[in-house]
């Protein structure tokens, strides 16, 4: 069966990394537009400054890799990582359903939120205010608020910019009536203005490293990496110096990244709903649904033996990943039957896009499951799953189902690892290296 092959595959490459692929050697992709992230400094040579800047150099540097800085426009990027332009793209990239099917997030770094950039604002003061003919909206073209001020704003003229700091230059030159931008980049598009005044957040947005999807090893060392510089506050550190002050709050924490990795695969299933629907498949295979179970577990033994540490049991590891697939469906049966959700188009392949898709973000949770953290109290998770879980048409019985799930997993006795005796938390240090 040609997806058994391919998860066969994926979870051969997680454990052993592509063949060939250099060790000693970063590429990262970045746009140099995109304040507070990337920013492009003046000068032949100069290179980016900003936020994932940073990141990228710390990580490099830890890791004894040579650095790169490869340029890229937003309406490039998933093309750029497809035919291997760079490794990694670190530019402030929201992770967004059809860019999960076309590479691997790592865990989030930094979380944020589309806002609107008003002149006059004594005319609107709210989001639909806007939504008017003849109002013109400018928003970067290519980028994840291209698509969600497509779907917010349907009656205002949209102008597409392909350079996003033109976006902010035509709002001042007033060609615009309004622009869109986050919570993270407005502070810096307002200095130095009069009379500019914000309008939301409206969504709720997560920040994340996107790789290629051939590099599994640099996907999970970037993780392990992340989740241990959460730990001991150097992103921290990073954000004070770059970031305004409210996207402080830590982010890469075990617990934190699991909910956002089963958000991210659950937002793939109204995608994966309506691709069945138009190749005549059925949603629902029970045959499929145990493959899927299989595969799970099997990456989880994997990346224990990675590790060097016995896994969960396998009962509430299945729990886990049923409860994911019991969600995935009520989200793919709510999403066909609304006549108003509009997935992106093109919509992602099925076999070649959506699918590999998932089993990469699979991949993740099984590493993230080594690192949670014992007995979890019941309310505190499913006070983050409420949180956490954004995908749309996720009811809250099927996020509470998720939540004690994790719960059982926190709660599961391990085994003794290979050397010592008695119960040991997971070294991040020892998940995985780059290859």
């Amino acid at each position: 069966m040609r997806w058994l092959a391919a998860a066969v595959c994926v979870l051969a490459l997680a454990a052993t990394g592509a063949a060939g692929e250099p060790a000693a050697h970063l590429r990262v992709g970045t746009t140099g537009d995109y304040s507070p992230f990337s920013i492009a400094r003046a000068g032949e040579g100069a290179e980016p400054e900003g936020f994932d800047v940073a990141v990228a150099r710390a990580y490099a540097e830890e890791r004894g890799l040579a650095l790169e800085f490869v340029p890229f426009r937003w309406t490039d990027l998933v093309a750029a990582l497809g035919t291997g332009r760079f490794d990694v793209a670190m530019s402030g990239v929201t992770v967004r359903p059809e860019r999960s099917a076309a590479g691997r997030f790592t865990v989030p770094v930094v979380e944020s939120g589309a806002v609107l950039l008003v002149r006059q604002p004594e005319r609107w003061s709210e989001p639909e205010d806007v939504d008017r003919p003849g109002i013109r909206i400018g928003v970067n073209a290519g980028g994840h608020l291209e698509r969600v001020a497509g779907a917010h704003f349907s009656r205002a003229v949209l102008v597409s910019i392909p350079d996003n700091r033109a976006v902010r230059q035509a709002l001042l030159d007033k060609n615009l009536h309004v622009a869109v931008t986050d919570t993270l980049e407005v502070a810096a598009w307002q200095r130095g203005t009069d009379g500019l005044a914000v309008i939301g957040p409206f969504t709720r947005d997560r920040k994340a490293y996107l790789v290629r999807p051939d590099r599994p090893g640099l996907a999970s060392n970037l993780d392990t990496w992340l989740l241990a510089r959460e730990r001991d506050g150097t992103l921290a550190a990073l954000r004070r110096e770059h970031l305004p002050v409210a996207a402080a709050a830590p982010v890469a924490t075990p617990l934190g990244s699991l909910l956002a990795a089963i958000d991210e695969r659950l937002s793939l299933m109204p995608l994966v709903g309506v691709a069945k629907r138009r190749s005549g498949l059925p949603l629902e295979v029970p045959e499929r649904e145990f493959l899927v179970l299989d595969v799970a577990i099997a990456g989880v033994h994997a990346a224990a033996k990675r590790a060097r540490i016995d896994p969960p049991p396998d009962a509430v590891v299945r729990a886990l990943f049923q409860a994911q697939i019991e969600a995935g469906k009520e989200v793919q049966w709510t999403a066909v039957q609304d006549l108003e959700y509009a997935p992106p188009e093109p919509l992602p392949d099925l076999d070649s896009g959506l699918r590999p898709g998932l089993l990469r973000i699979g991949d993740r949770i099984a590493d993230l499951l080594l690192v949670l953290p014992e007995g979890l109290e019941k309310e505190r998770v499913r006070a983050a799953a409420r949180d956490a879980l954004r995908t749309p048409y996720l009811s809250e019985r099927s996020s509470l189902a998720l939540a004690d799930a994790i719960v059982a997993v926190s709660h599961a006795s391990r085994g003794a690892p290979e050397t010592g005796k008695g119960l040991r938390r997971v070294d991040l240090t020892r998940l995985r290296r780059p290859q």
